[in-house]
């Protein structure tokens, strides 16, 4: 008789370490060890209370805060040098700024170690200088690459990038080398959005045309007529801090705001006056569209043909996040077929872009070189608060901005290592099984085991189920240390489930099973009777399996890519589909079909090595006995 036991998502501060009690003076004690070695891990009340007050992050960053930070690190310095602490003789830390930063910042890092500020370096610079250095800080100029920490040969304690993004830091190399990462994700909020709104007033009005036209000693009133924006509908791509602040200011500007975000909490978007529509809605009806959503997998270039083909035609489109994010030869055919009326674009996907850009050079492009963070205000605070991080990170405490994972204790990774590997797969096959628009706000996680459920640690299960629903949509790094808190900030709530079963103690996990609630999916036999997204899974022989899609059983190794089709149960589906596959020299690792009545309906589970391109695609869909397939990328 199975048995449960459920659990709130939301759990109080934890510490990975099974043997230690939490200790609050060195919660991070790990970035002071040259050796890469299990981490006791804890999160002191304050810095979690600071994680769930994220919105007053940027309030805090004052000069009044810098000085009482610097204050603290003096006396701290002076009591070390002359106090009882003396003989030990401790050195200052040396911290390596490879781009420009506020002085604020720069004074803040000086009160407590050695900074060294060496601009336009070489990777074979840095590499040279990085074994002597315990903080690196960066902007978006320097690489760091696996080289730099290999070449760190472990000193290396925190890299800081002084502001949002990190795609120029190896997250796995610096997690792997037993390196922080922390960033400054709030100060620049209101200077991005402020230059989203500058852009999109200059390209309605063509400020920057007509000014480089009477500069050229013309006058021509007639040629640079604008639109207006009061009545006009700005549709926000990505509500997040700076997609929400522009909604703001475009609502004091007379425009309807629309915004389309799977995470954006309704009630949030409802406070601003601001309605949560689907992506093909939002393009559909604006007249301006604004970009602030992140670069990943997902979304790159997710503005392409297809998707200029579906926008009104006259659409106004504006881009202060991330330049992959568009296809810059298909924004330009849009442009020059008038699909596209204008585009004013502060980032890009090569920086700088070529000086011979037909995009830049577009008459009706207006464009800026990045930027949107570029304001006195916004690199103060950026410098102020990546600066904090750095210090706190090298004090043994806990940045709140900490995105990369901590290594955790070698014993609780040997048993569940197979373990993590399931978590993370399912939850990204979960998330890729919503049809586009649903916003996933609810799942349920259940963990049969044979083992009591209070003896069940899945803290880290949870952080990369997580992990797997939410990193394939944002931009955002979960780790155990920031899952919970970075759920919440989605609007995501997951629920836990223990269930006893009758199997071997000596495996700690049986099954797991992840359920997305309310929400509409692109593939309907994933679907329980309980109206639930439900997919299953086991380790066998060490490796993560499928076992479970919906009410259909399966036996799928999690490996490569997968394609799950439902279809009439009858003779011959195997080979039809594998001859497709096969005249499309796509590999096929592993078939599996499982059925609930005989000669009815089945799911026919495919592994393939390679991704199938989209005619493939269509030919598997249009065998006759098949009457759904969706292609899942693990």
């Amino acid at each position: 008789m199975a048995s449960s036991s459920s659990k709130p998502f939301f759990t109080p501060p934890f510490t990975t370490s099974s043997s230690q009690p939490p200790t609050r003076s060195s919660p991070l004690s790990f970035l002071h060890s040259t050796t890469p070695t299990p981490i006791s891990l804890n999160l002191s009340h304050s810095r979690i209370s600071f994680l769930n007050s994220a919105s007053s992050a940027f309030r805090s960053l004052s000069i009044k805060n810098a000085t009482k930070t610097i204050e603290s690190a003096e006396t701290s310095r002076v009591s070390r040098v002359g106090g009882q602490d003396a003989n030990s003789q401790e050195t200052r830390p040396t911290i390596l700024v490879s781009e420009k930063l506020g002085e604020a910042g720069l004074e803040l890092l000086r009160s407590f170690g050695d900074v060294d500020c060496s601009y336009d370096l070489s990777q074979e610079d840095i590499c040279k200088k990085i074994a002597s250095c315990d903080a690196l800080i960066v902007r978006s100029g320097t690489k760091v690459t696996r080289q730099v920490f290999e070449a760190a040969k472990g000193k290396l304690k925190v890299v800081g990038r002084a502001g949002v993004g990190i795609d120029n830091v190896d997250l796995q190399a610096a997690t792997e080398f037993g390196c922080l990462v922390v960033n400054a994700p709030t100060a620049n909020t209101v200077a991005a959005a402020e230059h989203g709104i500058a852009l999109l007033a200059a390209m309605a009005r063509n400020v920057a045309q007509a000014d480089a036209s009477m500069k050229s000693g013309q006058w021509q009133r007639s040629k640079y007529v604008g639109v207006s924006l009061v009545g006009k509908t700005l549709a926000v791509m990505g509500f997040g801090k700076v997609g929400s602040e522009v909604a703001r200011r475009a609502k004091g500007l007379g425009m309807q705001v629309i915004a389309h975000d799977p995470y954006a909490p309704a009630d949030r978007a409802r406070a601003v006056g601001v309605e949560l529509v689907s992506f093909d809605q939002a393009i559909s009806t604006a007249d301006f569209i604004s970009l602030h959503m992140p670069l990943t997998p997902s979304t790159k270039k997710v503005f392409n043909d297809d998707t200029f083909a579906k926008v009104k035609t006259g659409v106004r489109i504006i881009n202060v996040a991330r330049g992959g994010v568009i296809d810059e030869d298909a924004l330009v055919r849009a442009l020059d077929s008038g699909k596209v009326a204008q585009a004013a674009l502060d980032v890009f996907t090569e920086e700088p872009p070529p000086k011979d850009s037909r995009l830049v050079q577009h008459e009706r492009v207006t464009v800026t070189p990045h930027l949107g963070a570029s304001t006195k205000e916004a690199q103060e605070g950026v410098a102020i608060e990546i600066a904090e991080a750095v210090v706190g990170a090298l004090q043994g405490e806990l940045a709140a901005t900490a995105v990369n994972a901590p290594m955790v204790p070698a014993e609780v990774l040997s048993e569940l290592a197979p373990y993590v590997v399931l978590a993370e797969k399912l939850g990204r096959l979960a998330v890729q099984l919503v049809a586009g628009g649903s916003g996933i706000k609810s799942a349920k996680v259940v963990y049969r085991s044979a083992r009591d459920p209070d003896d069940l640690d899945t803290r880290l299960l949870r952080a990369m189920i997580t992990k797997g629903i939410i990193e394939p949509i944002s931009d955002s790094f979960i780790n155990l240390v920031n899952a919970d808190f970075t759920a919440k900030q989605k609007g995501l709530r997951i629920s836990e489930e223990r269930v006893v079963v009758d199997t071997s103690p000596e495996f700690p996990i049986h099954t797991i099973q992840v359920q997305l609630s309310n929400v509409d999916s692109k593939f309907g036999s994933g679907v329980s009777e309980g109206g639930d997204i439900s997919i299953e899974g086991r380790v066998k022989y060490g490796k993560p399996h499928l076992t479970r899609v919906g009410s259909f059983s399966v036996d799928v190794s999690l490996e490569g890519n997968l394609i799950l089709c439902r279809q009439v149960d009858q003779p011959g589906m195997i080979g039809q589909v594998g001859n497709i596959l096969g005249e499309q020299n796509v590999n096929v690792s592993f078939m599996s079909v499982g059925r609930t009545v005989k000669r009815r309906k089945a799911i026919m589970a495919i592994g393939v090595d390679e991704e199938p391109n989209q005619e493939t695609l269509k030919k598997i869909g249009e065998v006759p006995a098949i009457e759904e397939f969706v292609f899942l990328k693990l």
